[in-house]
């Protein structure tokens, strides 16, 4: 099996990327091409791994004196906010909102998410009881979004508190979320409200300050509209204080949002995290570190491999799960990534791809939920897309993007790099410094990661798997991760995968002599 090197509108060719990297360092983020709006944060900072996030999200909401703003995937009124202190933050989301409300009435505390995700809560009797509670709070409203054509879903995961401090992710307040940075295995904290143990899940998300708050709590307000056709109005932005005891990485910097959203009723469809990878793939000069849940985008492969191809080639890591999240997942997802990952790797440069998967001490898979993209320690990108056709034309995604070209970005270089090693550090059981150290000795990424690589808490390489017929057969038609909304009802023979490849291998090699 082979993929597209180009396509129509986002296609990629090595010409393309060898004229992008290693010239002069130009901002690669650029309003209405790759990301939506650029705005100024105060203070921003990177929190890994749901338990920072989930304690300092609970302190900044019962500091919240205009509205508390959520949009999510997924939510649950069930879970406890911090397993070992259900003192400070109410024995579960559901209790603490009732407060909230009670403490202040003029409060609003606004909830959006997914139509589909909300079924679950039905099923609860618990779960019911607080929505039925929230129902009664005047100044509590909860909403199920249903604006997108059948088969797509909601997938951002945005908090906003009084427009002045946001934050904008992979974590959904949700179940089967809350993990500390060491995924100690059979950890008691982890379980569902169900009282059921569940793995180590690894996530991330950005904490920001300042007037980029209030540009993420107008798109959160435009989505509000899309799924209830009423508006929510701007709330005076607030002075929220930064929480003392996140660390500030970022001061005074312009961060870039970028969407996805398919096209319905009055609204266009919007492909900027798709134009945003492959441009941050594009330039990439010496390295691409990435986290993520998939891997099954041809296009953003495309760049990957036409990269490679390029002069100079960097090195692209991957840190992944091993396995998707459930039966359906892993039969939708598994087999095209393992056919992408074999084909850049057949590549001539195709030993400059790994993917990895984290294990803790127990040698227990570690689940990556993480969206995360640094590119040259000069690009930051922390968001809720994955690297699947879904993420890129079909799903509503919000990530957020630092570029430490932009001029008020200079010197940001030095912390993306320490976020860097700090997630190298975390998956393979080493202080960070470690990292650096072997990464300077080594002079690679890859040899650094394969000199660090041992027993325990460690990053093990993705092995190829034999793929069944039904593997074969999904990834071959992308059966269950169209491109389109178009595509999801098109019959099988057009999306066939083979096809697609032998109409863009004419296109290329057509583009590459244009070009030479």
């Amino acid at each position: 099996m082979a993929f597209p090197l180009t396509a129509d509108g986002t296609g990629v060719t090595p010409a393309d990327c060898s004229t992008m990297a290693g010239e002069k360092i130009e901002p690669i983020v650029e309003e209405g091409k790759n990301v939506w709006r650029i705005a100024r944060a105060s203070e921003a900072a990177m929190i890994v791994d749901a338990a920072d996030y989930f304690r300092t999200i609970g302190k900044a909401m019962r500091k919240a004196k205009e509205r508390i703003f959520i949009v999510g995937w997924d939510f649950d009124t069930r879970i406890s906010l911090d397993p070992e202190d259900d003192h400070e933050y109410g024995d579960s989301l559901g209790h603490l909102f009732i407060e909230l409300a009670r403490e202040r009435p003029t409060r609003e505390i606004d909830v959006l998410k997914w139509n589909f995700g909300a079924l679950k809560q039905f099923l609860s009797l618990r779960a019911i009881y607080w929505l039925f509670r929230w129902w009664l709070a005047k100044n509590i409203h909860m909403k199920f979004d249903s604006a997108h054509p059948p088969g797509c879903s909601h997938h951002q995961k945005i908090v906003v508190i009084d427009e002045h401090l946001a934050a904008c992710g992979g974590i959904d307040i949700s179940s089967r979320r809350w993990d500390t940075p060491d995924h100690e295995p059979d950890d008691e904290r982890r379980k569902t409200p169900n009282d059921r143990s569940y793995g180590p899940w690894h996530d991330t998300t950005m904490l920001m300050r300042g007037p980029i708050a209030g540009v993420l709590g107008e798109l959160g307000r435009e989505r509000w509209k899309m799924a209830t056709s009423k508006k929510l109005d701007p709330v005076p932005s607030g002075k929220v204080e930064w929480p003392s005891d996140i660390r500030v990485q970022f001061n005074d910097v312009d961060v870039g949002i970028a969407r996805t959203r398919a096209s319905y009723r009055d609204v266009d469809e919007v492909r900027e995290n798709e134009q945003l990878a492959i441009d941050m793939i594009c330039a990439a000069d010496r390295l691409v570190y990435i986290e993520n849940q998939y891997f099954t985008a041809p296009r953003v492969a495309a760049a990957i491999a036409a990269r490679l191809n390029a002069p100079d080639p960097p090195e692209i890591v991957m840190v992944m799960p091993r396995r998707g999240d459930g039966w359906l997942e892993s039969v939708a997802m598994d087999g095209t990534r393992q056919k992408l990952m074999q084909a850049i790797q057949r590549l001539r440069e195709g030993d400059r791809f790994r993917i990895y998967v984290p294990v803790n001490r127990a040698g227990e898979d570690i689940y990556v939920h993480a969206k995360v993209a640094i590119v040259d320690d000069r690009l930051l990108r922390v968001g809720s897309a994955n690297l699947n056709n879904r993420s890129m034309g079909l799903d509503s995604e919000c990530d957020v993007v630092i570029d430490s070209a932009l001029p008020s970005n200079h010197g940001t270089e030095a912390s993306i790099r320490a976020l860097r090693h700090r997630l190298l550090g975390e998956h393979l059981g080493v202080d960070p410094l470690v990292v650096e150290k072997a990464e300077e000795a080594e002079g690679s990424l890859i040899a650094a990661i394969e000199r660090l690589r041992g027993e325990g808490k460690t990053l093990t390489p993705l092995e190829a798997d034999p793929l069944s017929d039904l593997d074969q057969f999904v990834a071959e038609h992308e059966l269950l991760d169209p491109e389109t909304t178009e595509e999801m009802f098109e019959p099988i023979a057009r999306k066939n995968l083979s096809q697609r490849w032998l109409r863009s291998r004419k296109r290329l090699r057509r583009l590459v002599r244009g070009r030479h």
